[in-house]
């Protein structure tokens, strides 16, 4: 690739990010996902915009290739690679907008990064929506691959947001039950409203919890046959004893033959196609965040401690991350 042609993609990439935000915005990324045709009538009920603005919207959207005309003036379809383009547009996402305040503030967290922390917060959705971009192509699909492919008749997703990825599991595995357990009420309450829309919530239970609660109380992972934590276990490894703890209630816990699956970071990758973007991911996890990603090893060494004899560790799309899942 020549210097112009990088060029040209950075181009791209940056117009891609900002219209498929401001689509976010405007309530209509249901539209684009479904990968059919929808009308103007639809952008204006779900932006809740006059139809003049929704349509100078979708001329936008149609002069970017985002879109295609459909088959009369007041009809569109997504084009065929958006899915492709909404990943790649997630790295700048997040990089630029979840991580707004430590870049606006990056002298105070340079400064004085634990009082900075405490003034300056990201805003959540930004990062939900930018991580739930990169997750489509960056870990979701290797995720799901390892968990369905084990068909657990039990899974616990800790750390689990909205439920997005165990939603997508309960539905691919009809006979399965499920527990997402996270931290938020307000993740927890759309988790539930989530599984209602899909079908889903009589076989869902919602517990709104701390991951540390397992310490004490390992109930919702009692049983389980895959125990799943994604970016949630580097929140708490900084404290020996409380991850340890938490990875001894998990394997004390899940039933015979189960396993604990983690999707998490190692610092500085160093591989040509990782260095770039798990430099920015470790810098400010650590000085903006105050968290330090453990290396491979230190993850190993955390799962033995806690019993588990079988560990395995593969590379995920998402540079610097990585799948560990822990067994025996």
């Amino acid at each position: 690739m020549n210097s112009n042609d990088a060029k040209e993609i950075a181009a791209d990439l940056a117009a891609n990010a900002a219209l498929l935000e401001m689509a976010e915005e405007l309530g209509i990324s249901t539209l684009l996902d479904r990968a059919a045709p929808f009308t103007l009538d639809e952008v204006v009920a779900a932006a809740g915009v006059p139809e003049a603005g929704a349509r100078a919207f979708l001329r936008a959207l149609l002069a970017a290739g985002l879109v295609e005309q459909g088959a009369d003036a007041r009809s569109f379809i997504p084009c065929a690679d958006l899915a492709d383009r909404r990943y790649e547009a997630g790295y700048l996402s997040w990089a630029l907008n979840a991580n707004r305040p430590y870049i606006d503030h990056a002298v105070e967290f340079l400064s004085g990064p634990e009082a900075a922390a405490g003034q300056y917060r990201r805003d959540g959705r930004r990062v939900a929506i930018s991580s739930r971009w990169i997750g489509s192509y960056g870990f979701y699909p290797d995720i799901v691959a390892e968990i369905a492919g084990r068909k657990p008749q039990r899974v616990v997703d800790l750390g689990a947001g909205a439920g997005r990825l165990l939603i997508h599991l309960l539905t691919t595995l009809p006979s399965s039950t499920g527990l997402a357990l996270d931290i938020s009420p307000a993740a927890c309450e759309e988790a539930e409203r989530s599984a209602r829309r899909a079908g889903v919530h009589d076989r869902l239970t919602v517990a709104n919890r701390s991951i540390e609660s397992l310490v004490e109380d390992p109930g919702p992972v009692r049983g389980a046959d895959v125990v799943h934590a994604g970016f949630v276990m580097h929140d708490v490894v900084g404290d020996q004893e409380v991850f340890d703890g938490i990875l001894r209630a998990c394997r004390d816990s899940i039933a015979d033959g189960g396993c604990l699956v983690v999707t998490d970071a190692v610092p500085y990758a160093d591989t040509p196609r990782d260095r770039a973007f798990s430099a920015l991911f470790t810098y400010l996890h650590a000085g903006s965040m105050q968290v330090l990603l453990p290396p491979e090893a230190e993850w190993r060494a955390g799962f033995r401690r806690a019993g588990f004899t079988d560990v395995s560790c593969t590379p995920l799309r998402m540079p610097g991350s990585r799948l560990f899942v822990a067994a025996g």
